[in-house]
């Protein structure tokens, strides 16, 4: 095995998780890179603070399971398994891209994998996750459609919508809200007189409850416990998984409505370090080993890179494709 794989499940599961989380952030830390290089266009959303949640969260499902997410999604496509080569390629616009470069950072996209977006509509995507939960359950499959979305969510019609018929319909949803206390510019408590989101949820007949959404460990048991409630046909269930960005809305956002003593104090709880060190502390893991970790993600990022700056740009011709459903 390469530190490049997965770890191998004899091994202690933290490992695994630790290196996701890495993989997420030193994949959007060469991001900022390249978007500064002008390499990458568009607008882009940085995940960076919240890999506990990918991380815990979407390496408990299966590969049958559906996932949606929202537009800041490189580290729910990141763990949920897409190559980072097609995600690299997609960030670029290229035609080897997870959507053919016509996504960029905001609408990444694999049905071999059953991630249906990245959405740049606040909420968006829960009426698509109420339907492929809808789906699955008349055609008897046996399978969660896990829907992330964030706490500016909450304050759209859609969002009571789909709790309320996921609730009444008992479909195999997990509804995944990552609150991270800001809907853009806008602190949790100047938008919702409740600010307890799990509690909300709670009043249309969900199972939901908090959790630490800065430990990756809590998160993967929680979305353990919650999966197999909804697999085992016991209705929707929501999280709500208390995290924190470290860094702005988008690169485009100066970031003025947030106190610095605020982001100093949530970067203290960091999960990667904090992880680390919990391993080394528990001595399963050493210097030596994170060191080998982070080269190896390096190595893979780089090489990810390397094939983006080669790959081709989508033909002028194909301009019209993918636009409506192809028929054979």
């Amino acid at each position: 095995m390469t530190l490049t794989e997965p770890v191998a499940e004899s091994a202690d599961p933290r490992i695994e998780l630790l290196r996701q989380m890495i993989r997420i952030r030193r994949f959007e830390e060469r991001c900022v890179q390249l978007y500064s290089a002008e390499k990458i266009r568009g607008f882009l959303h940085l995940y960076i603070g919240e890999e506990a949640v990918a991380a815990g969260l979407l390496g408990r499902i299966g590969p049958r399971d559906a996932v949606v997410s929202t537009y800041r999604e490189h580290g729910h496509a990141l763990a949920r398994g897409i190559p980072m080569r097609a995600l690299m390629a997609e960030m670029f616009g290229r035609a080897t891209g997870a959507s053919h470069g016509r996504g960029g950072s905001m609408h990444l996209f694999d049905v071999e994998r059953r991630f249906y977006g990245g959405n740049a509509i606040v909420a968006g995507g829960l009426p698509i996750a109420v339907g492929l939960a809808l789906a699955d359950a008349m055609a008897g499959r046996d399978t969660v459609t896990v829907c992330l979305f964030g706490d500016g969510a909450v304050a759209e019609g859609e969002f009571h919508e789909c709790l309320n018929l996921a609730a009444l319909w008992r479909l195999p949803v997990l509804f995944a809200c990552e609150n991270n206390r800001y809907a853009m510019g806008t602190a949790l408590a100047r938008e919702h007189a409740v600010t307890d989101l799990a509690l909300r949820a709670a009043t249309y007949g969900l199972v939901a409850w908090p959790v630490d959404g800065m430990d990756p460990v809590a998160v993967d048991e929680a979305t353990r416990r919650a999966v197999e409630s909804v697999r085992g046909g016991g209705g929707p269930c929501f999280l709500e998984l208390r995290t924190y960005r470290f860094r702005a809305h988008s690169l485009y956002d100066a970031d003025r409505y947030r106190d610095k003593a605020e982001i100093a104090e949530w970067k203290a709880r960091d999960p990667i370090p904090r992880l680390a060190a919990e391993l080394q502390a528990a001595g399963v893991f050493d210097q030596d080993a994170l060191a080998a970790l982070q080269s190896a993600v390096d190595a893979e990022i780089d090489d990810a890179i390397t094939a983006a700056e080669q790959d081709p740009e989508e033909p002028v011709a194909d301009l019209r494709r993918h636009v409506y459903a192809e028929r054979p």
